[in-house]
């Protein structure tokens, strides 16, 4: 069944609508343009190629094809084939098409077992928001956009990037200038979803940084010294400056009247301040709350599952993770601009190999010059 409406020709993010002449179907090209200015950034796009061609889940947006790539000289921009999808949950929330119960399990449901998939892989995506969430008319949802994506640093005493997840969905560890964190952070921004699926508005939408911590405050109330135990100082006595707050958690009953005893236990869940206490993709998919979800996307939605003569056969693990995991050693020998250039030039030469006829682009058509606009 198509529950909303979706345009005809999209372009998200940057993804263009496209038709692959091998075979007419309906396609989406991703571009990656200057790819190899500096080695922080060609080592970032190559890291995000390889996920694209490792990813193997329904859930989870993946590479179909790479273009043939010029002569190694003239090598500056990347092309993707992906899925084509129709839109993306931001502007399913924006609009003005109703969304049920049944909408918010199935969306919510899918959400959390590509997410399950993403962690089993070692992999946090690091910028989970309704935009990087695309969907199809039959409620069909892929994560995509994985430019921030990167394997979870088991050393707690190597710093990672503070500068990662959209501010509204950013998790308060990250908020308190955290050095190390884990992939409860992509959890956090799935409750921050999970609310804002529930309420139709932006759940903490603040104007700076230290006003999304305080929003988060109001409602979580002031967290315990242990739960601040990685904050910065500045953080930490900004916190302890402030009146102390007592939690209004209640207050997410009023989100809309979806927003039932089970749906907000749920939240309450995944809205935890202290990282070590927040519920994991895997035990968030076994809460009662997802269950009418997992039996309408398995019933008629997804690919693992299928319909005989005598009736409905489910797939003997609904929500599958990867063995092994995503392999990320091969960053650390890149050492140069150009010897990146030269693996990933040949890395995508691999990947064609055995393929279709490689496609390339054709710079003189007037679809590529409006592409390029």
């Amino acid at each position: 069944n198509h529950f909303f409406y979706c345009p005809s020709e999209v372009s998200l993010n940057t993804l263009k609508s496209v038709t692959d002449p091998r075979d007419g179907k309906r396609v989406a090209l991703k571009k990656m343009p200057n790819v190899f200015q500096n080695l922080v950034s060609c080592k970032r796009v190559f890291r995000e190629l390889k996920m694209l061609c490792f990813f193997k889940h329904d859930n989870v947006l993946s590479a179909l094809d790479i273009l043939q790539p010029p002569h190694i000289d003239y090598f500056e921009e990347i092309y993707v084939v992906t899925e084509l999808m129709q839109s993306d949950l931001h502007k399913i929330i924006v609009s003005p098409q109703p969304l049920s119960s049944d909408h918010v399990k199935v969306f919510l449901y899918q959400i959390l077992r590509g997410l399950k998939y993403l962690h089993s892989a070692g992999i946090l995506h690091r910028d989970i928001k309704p935009g990087n969430l695309l969907v199809n008319s039959n409620c069909v949802l892929k994560i995509c956009d994985f430019g921030l994506a990167r394997v979870e640093e088991l050393d707690e005493s190597r710093h990672m990037t503070q500068e990662v997840v959209t501010q509204y969905y950013r998790a308060p560890e990250i908020l308190m200038g955290s050095r190390h964190y884990s992939n409860a952070i992509d959890i956090w921004s799935v409750g921050c979803i999970f609310a804002e699926l529930l309420g139709r508005r932006i759940l903490f939408q603040a104007q700076s940084p230290i006003q999304q911590l305080d929003l988060i405050t109001d409602l979580l109330g002031t967290p315990s010294l242990e739960a601040m135990r990685t904050a910065c100082e500045g953080a930490r006595a900004h916190i302890l400056r402030e009146p102390h707050k007592q939690p209004s958690l209640p207050v997410l009953y009023t989100l809309s009247s979806q927003a039932t005893h089970e749906a907000v236990h749920l939240l309450c869940r995944m809205l935890v301040f202290d990282p070590s206490k927040r519920i994991s993709a895997k035990d968030a998919l076994a809460h009662p709350y997802l269950d009418e979800g997992r039996l309408r996307y398995h019933t008629c939605m997804c690919k693992c599952c299928y319909t005989t003569s005598s009736g409905r056969v489910y797939t003997s693990d609904f929500e599958p993770v990867t063995n092994p995991k995503f392999d990320d050693s091969f960053e650390k020998n890149l050492t140069s601009v150009r010897q990146v250039k030269e693996i990933i030039h040949q890395f995508i030469l691999e990947q064609q190999k055995g393929n279709r006829v490689p496609l390339c682009i054709n710079p003189q058509s007037a679809a590529f010059k409006s592409f390029i606009r």
